[in-house]
């Protein structure tokens, strides 16, 4: 490793301890649940470091899918962090559009949720430079910064509910499905924060407005299934709770679906969350939002994307 790849490294990339459980003040439900949270966060990590050291997006490809199948989405949500960040600064610029040229590709979704983990951290008069051209998928961006913030600003976003106020992204004129994006990914914040214990979880959700909670369900449904954490009867219990909001729960679990058969990295535990939260394969789940996928210029009033969470979460029992 040169110095200057050294350098970016030791002052760009977050201390791995800042993932810890305890550090976080996160619930524990249990040892092996706090040990998976923990994996998650320093697989995280380790990806930023490595788009952080890298000269290229393609030098960092080969040590990201060395990660292990069940993180290395994590890996590369990590690293398109990095090179994010990385083209937010002076004299950068053009690493997140090569990481999705590569080998990122394969890993969109979370490559577009961890450049909105990068906005988070970039004063806002460097998010120009951020990259997120698919019009129907830059609501993950949304995602991401929702997700950062319940992570690690959790007393404000989590405990007391605060909601961003004409949020200046996507380009142009606030838009108000902004917030709906912002509040999907603080409802897979939930499950970290929760500790992956579905009565946390439910209870954190509670006290948000009810108006909010589709969105929290459905982030919820998508880390459940694509983070794992829970048992059959957790996530059974999980289906009882969200009670009206079960088609927003599903269609987070078929999103999981898509990210994880897209990447080409479906393990176990994805297969158990489709089952319960969509009665069907991890496969299955994952042909479904691609059957009901919307062109990225489709005339409608609301955002494409939303439009899709729509179609699929009429799979699942939303009213026609």
């Amino acid at each position: 490793m040169g110095l200057i790849a050294t350098v970016r490294r030791r002052v760009l990339t977050p201390n791995v301890s800042d993932t810890k459980v305890a550090v976080r003040g996160f619930h524990v439900k249990s040892p092996a649940a706090c040990d998976l949270l923990e994996t998650i966060g320093a697989s995280f990590v380790d990806g930023y470091a490595r788009a952080a050291e890298a000269r290229t997006p393609a030098d960092a490809e080969p040590g990201l899918d060395t990660v292990p199948t069940r993180f290395r989405g994590f890996a590369y949500e990590g690293a398109a962090m990095g090179f994010a960040v990385r083209d937010g600064l002076p004299f950068g610029g053009g690493l997140v559009r090569q990481l999705l040229d590569g080998a990122g590709d394969r890993h969109v979704y979370m490559a577009y949720v961890g450049v909105g983990w990068a906005m988070a951290r970039l004063p806002r008069f460097r998010w120009a430079s951020l990259y997120a051209p698919d019009p129907l998928l830059r609501w993950l961006v949304m995602d991401g910064y929702g997700f950062h913030q319940a992570y690690f600003r959790t007393q404000r976003y989590v405990h007391e509910q605060y909601r961003e106020t004409d949020f200046p992204y996507p380009p142009g004129a606030p838009h108000p499905y902004a917030n709906r994006g912002i509040d999907q990914g603080i409802g897979r914040a939930l499950w970290f924060v929760g500790g992956t214990s579905v009565e946390h979880v439910h209870r954190l959700i509670q006290a948000f407005p009810a108006e909010r909670r589709p969105d929290l369900y459905s982030g919820v449904g998508l880390a459940a299934t694509y983070a794992g954490g829970a048992d059959r009867g957790e996530l059974r219990d999980l289906v009882r709770r969200a009670e009206q909001y079960q088609p927003h729960l599903s269609q987070g679990s078929a999103f999981a679906a898509s990210a994880r058969a897209r990447a080409g990295l479906i393990v176990p535990h994805n297969d158990l969350g489709t089952e319960v939260l969509c009665g069907m394969s991890t496969t299955e789940a994952a042909a479904i939002c691609d059957l009901t996928r919307p062109a990225a210029d489709e005339d409608n009033e609301m955002p494409a994307y939303e439009l899709w969470r729509r179609r699929v979460r009429r799979e699942f029992g939303a009213p026609r």
